[in-house]
């Protein structure tokens, strides 16, 4: 059973609002699925990631820039069903709250695959900004002891060392990493020039290891938000651990990819996922 709403669409399934953990004194946090009709049976799955500098955003209400090029209908029909988590923002919980409820609905996937008709062992997560700095933690954190491993990872623009943000900086940039109302000195609950150790404890870079899955870090070379440095330095980092990593700098590219297409980069996210989650399927149709 699934405790969730569930509407069929001649080509997918939704279900919504699916609750995956419950937290003493805060709201029970849900997952959206979105399951693809046509596709072979279990399919793969990408658990999307919202952005927002851990400070807002929503599953259930994604930008409009991301829209224009609806990389969740284009995931569907690459034959992937489409998993969208909620997780509690900076300012109702700090870290690692954000960690754990993006792991909760990693659990609930694996735990629960047969019911809903996806593959527990082929699970990807997917995110932007403060979602992508999530989906590497959980790709470089994920056991499959408690079932919150996954398979791939591909993250856009993400922060990847909280430490060095700051030194890093686009000289055109606007933003003090390092100050104490700053986006990442939030997100640990402390300001982060005092607190090397709460920083280092939520920079993906921490826990690279040679047993990361494989990850696609995608980033402008023109962000003034996140620093490019920031992707270059956990793609160097996993390289000298012996991981798999690609690493895509997108010129002219500021945050969010604005300045270039962005249906070229879901063309390339979705082929790094076909690529590493569906093995012999060639190369991706042209969504």
């Amino acid at each position: 059973m699934i405790d969730a709403a569930s509407q069929r669409w001649p080509d997918r399934v939704e279900h919504r609002d699916i609750v995956v953990n419950e937290v003493p004194g805060f709201r029970p946090l849900t997952l959206d699925l979105v399951v693809p009709v046509a596709a072979p049976r279990p399919v793969p799955v990408l658990v999307w990631i919202h952005g927002g500098a851990w400070l807002f955003g929503s599953p259930k209400r994604p930008a409009d820039w991301l829209m224009e090029a609806d990389p969740f209908s284009a995931a569907i029909r690459a034959g992937f069903a489409v998993a969208s988590a909620q997780y509690r923002l900076s300012g109702e919980a700090p870290f690692p709250a954000q960690l754990d409820d993006v792991k909760a609905a990693v659990r609930w996937l694996r735990r629960h695959s047969d019911t809903v008709g996806v593959d527990r062992e082929r699970i990807g997560v997917w995110g932007e900004s403060a979602g992508g700095h999530l989906a590497s933690m959980v790709a470089l954190t994920g056991d499959d002891q408690d079932d919150s491993g996954v398979q791939a990872a591909v993250c856009w623009y993400a922060p990847s060392n909280l430490l060095t943000m700051q030194s890093q900086a686009h000289p055109s940039g606007t933003i003090d990493h390092d100050a104490a109302d700053s986006p990442e000195s939030l997100l640990i609950g402390a300001p982060l020039a005092g607190n090397p150790e709460a920083g280092r404890a939520a920079s993906p870079v921490t826990y690279v290891t040679d047993q990361a899955p494989p990850m696609l870090l995608i980033h402008g070379d023109q962000d003034l938000v996140v620093p490019v440095g920031q992707s270059e330095e956990l793609a160097a980092a996993l390289t000298a651990a012996g991981a798999e990593v690609e690493l895509s700098v997108v010129r002219g590219a500021d945050h969010c990819f604005g300045g270039v297409p962005l249906e070229p980069l879901v063309r390339d996210t979705l082929a790094f996922f076909t690529r590493v989650l569906v093995p012999g399927a060639g190369v991706l149709p042209h969504q």
